[in-house]
């Protein structure tokens, strides 16, 4: 199972189409990027809107087909998660000596839950698992609890430990 989790993660289509589109912009410059410009960056917020609206539209059919399984525990693990996985980005943050916004956007980045790479590898190791459930807690408890309390919390939790 680890060889076909990590096959799955590597070689994912989202993250295949990432990994390459990095190499092209590494390979092509600011040269490439005006020449796709109007294809690829204008564009971009309109297909990220309709990418997460999908998500949210998988966890809500998701989580009306299954009723009862949004327990408090449930909830209480989307608010904790990326408390903790914050705690992680601000000990890292601090480890690199980054500057109190750099240590502010590693917290961000530890505490937020993947939409990419994480369902393609939910699938593959828990199959049995259910995907709306994972959606619904990402999309519906902690992309909320990190816009409303989370980031502001970051914030000042960076400024007191960089001491700025």
């Amino acid at each position: 199972m680890g060889a076909d989790l990590w096959r799955e993660i590597l070689l994912n289509g989202s993250i295949v189409l990432l990994l390459g589109a990095f190499a092209i912009g590494w390979i092509t410059g600011e040269k490439g990027l005006a020449e796709i410009q109007s294809f690829i960056v204008d564009p971009f917020k309109g297909v990220l809107c309709l990418f997460l609206l999908d998500m949210g539209l998988i966890a809500g059919r998701g989580l009306r087909g299954s009723r009862g399984v949004l327990t408090p525990a449930v909830v209480a693990f989307g608010i904790l998660m990326p408390l903790a996985g914050a705690a992680f980005g601000l000990a890292a943050g601090l480890a690199l000596a980054l500057s109190t916004g750099g240590v502010v956007l590693l917290m961000v980045l530890s505490a937020s839950a993947s939409y990419i790479a994480v369902p393609a590898a939910m699938r593959v190791a828990l199959p049995e698992a259910n995907p709306a459930l994972s959606l619904m807690l990402s999309l519906g408890v902690t992309f909320p609890f990190n816009l409303t309390v989370g980031i502001p919390l970051y914030i000042v939790v960076a400024a007191a430990a960089t001491g700025s």
